[in-house]
């Protein structure tokens, strides 16, 4: 039996800079509207993520808060967060967003998801949705919110 895949990611270029796109990633406020996981709900504002240790709250589709701590943050490049319930370890699976400005136009969006950490198998049905197919559908989302039908990009 081969060992199951813990690690997903997705890709697409959009036809947008990568400051603009990031500014919807690091704004927790703003995470609902791009999300193809269906699984955010809310997020209170002024919550904007401008470093590594920054913790945001969001609510998710059960109605539970979960607590996001920040391990990774370059402005407008790369952001990643450890969610938790509130108070709580963080289970062990990440998110991770990093964008890449490309020469000929547009920006590199890479998303991903890895619960290669996750050990409360109650959690495992869960990580398992979050598939390559929902990841690129939070991309498709967000390329959705950024383009423009006239950019010569797209």
């Amino acid at each position: 039996m081969a060992a199951e895949e813990r690690i997903v990611a997705a890709e697409r270029v959009v036809a947008a800079e990568a400051a603009e796109i990031f500014e919807l990633i690091a704004d927790p406020a703003r995470q609902p509207e791009w999300d193809g996981n269906g699984n955010l709900t809310a997020a209170g504002a002024g919550q904007r993520v401008r470093a590594v240790g920054d913790v945001f709250t969001m609510t998710i589709h059960t109605g539970e808060v979960r607590e996001n701590r920040v391990v990774e943050f370059v402005e407008g490049r790369r952001i990643a967060w450890l969610p938790s319930p509130v108070g709580l370890p963080e289970p062990g699976h990440l998110w991770r967003w990093e964008l890449e400005p490309l020469a000929s136009g547009g920006t590199l969006v890479r998303h991903g998801y890895d619960w290669s950490g996750l050990t409360d198998e109650t959690r495992f049905a869960r990580a398992r949705a979050n598939t390559a197919e929902a990841l690129r559908a939070s991309i498709d989302r967000l390329a959705g919110l950024v383009e423009t039908a006239d950019d010569p990009r797209r």
